[in-house]
């Protein structure tokens, strides 16, 4: 496969960062072989690799390492943590890091300074945790947010699956397992449209998130990414092939004339997919967080970005759920703004269902 092409550029690995544990494992050396080329250098972990880590030099060099570079290391303790919010669980870690580079990701706030990708040959394990897990919860009883009928497990918290299935088999053989997993959902966002994905045979026990946003934001600040238009576009061969399939508006980000964007982006939406679409379709909205690390960061490689993403004239501090000194859109604000939103979805397209906003 040739990975350069079929990511558009985004993947030109030329350094593999390599955990003696991880190439011992058979999908570590899947990983190392579909990389023939590349230089290879042993570390002890993935999460310390000096140069590489906590670099301020990186910055300038932010989207020439996500391309050119790759770590393969293990993940050492696999473990399911509830959600709540967009799934019921997130399940352990196939991958973390991006070939992407949006602006608004939280991953680098821990990396620091360069997050290409991780990806973890440990799969056995990781989907023994998660079915373990699944095992001991049980059948779901009640009905929540995420879904009615299954428990959903979010399986790209760190990373985006669509590129991620082409460094590895990780994200196939998750999606091969709950298409067979009775009471079980797998879940991700995206903001690439991997086609390959379409020959797999998911059997509906995967739900596919595809992120937008109005496409003049999406320029800006979804950098290395695919185009509004090819994501739209995709959602009608995905629920084809056998997927469920929402859509995810996130980041939110607020500026004059914001409303506007989405109105226009909605009648896209509702233009570009068909009626087997609408009738399955759902929305998550998520208005923007920012991190004054990632400020920071992004001043290097991005400043452009930050005149929509740090406006501390309408942000507020607030801790998040891990601990992190976050900013958000001030409460009453955020409030207001989050209801014309939800009107105009309710007026623009009133099939799409609103399972989640905050």
């Amino acid at each position: 496969m040739d990975v350069a092409a079929a990511t558009r550029g985004r993947l030109d690995v030329e350094r593999i960062y390599v955990e003696p544990a991880a190439a011992a494992l058979p999908r570590g050396q899947e990983v190392l072989d579909r990389f023939p080329a590349a230089e290879r250098i042993e570390v002890a972990s993935h999460w310390n690799i000096p140069g590489l880590h906590g670099n301020p030099g990186n910055v300038g060099d932010w989207n020439r390492i996500k391309r050119t570079h790759l770590v393969l290391g293990t993940l050492k303790a696999p473990r399911v943590r509830p959600n709540g919010r967009s799934a019921d669980f997130i399940a352990p870690s196939t991958a973390n890091g991006c070939a992407m580079s949006c602006a608004y990701c939280y991953v680098p706030r821990r990396k620091g300074y360069a997050n290409p990708i991780t990806v973890f040959a440990n799969i056995d394990q990781i989907t023994r945790a998660t079915l373990r897990h699944l095992e001991r919860t049980g059948p779901k009883t009640e009905a929540t947010q995420c879904d009615p009928v299954d428990w959903v497990y979010d399986i790209g918290e760190n990373s985006d699956c669509s590129i991620d299935a082409h460094v590895s088999d990780n994200v196939r053989d998750l999606v091969g397992r709950f298409a067979v997993t009775p009471g079980a959902k797998a879940s991700f966002a995206t903001k690439a449209v991997n086609r390959s994905m379409l020959d797999w045979d998911p059997r509906g026990g995967t739900r596919v998130r595809f992120s937008l946003m109005p496409e003049e934001l999406s320029l800006a600040l979804d950098v290395r990414t695919d185009p509004i238009a090819e994501r739209i576009a995709a959602i009608d061969a995905f629920v084809e092939a056998g997927y469920e399939v929402h859509v995810n508006f996130s980041p939110v980000v607020v500026r004059p004339g914001w409303l506007e964007g989405w109105d226009e982006l909605l009648t896209r939406l509702d233009d570009g997919i068909g009626p087997a679409a609408k009738r399955q379709l759902a929305c998550e909205i998520i208005m923007l967080t920012h991190n004054e690390g990632l400020h920071d960061v992004n001043l290097g490689w991005h400043p452009r970005a930050e005149e929509l993403l740090w406006t501390p004239e309408t942000q507020e501090v607030k801790r998040s759920q891990n601990g992190q000194d976050n900013v958000r859109y001030r409460y009453r604000w955020k409030a207001i703004w989050l209801s014309r939103l939800q009107e105009l979805i309710a007026r623009r397209t009133p099939y799409l269902r609103v399972r989640y906003a905050f």
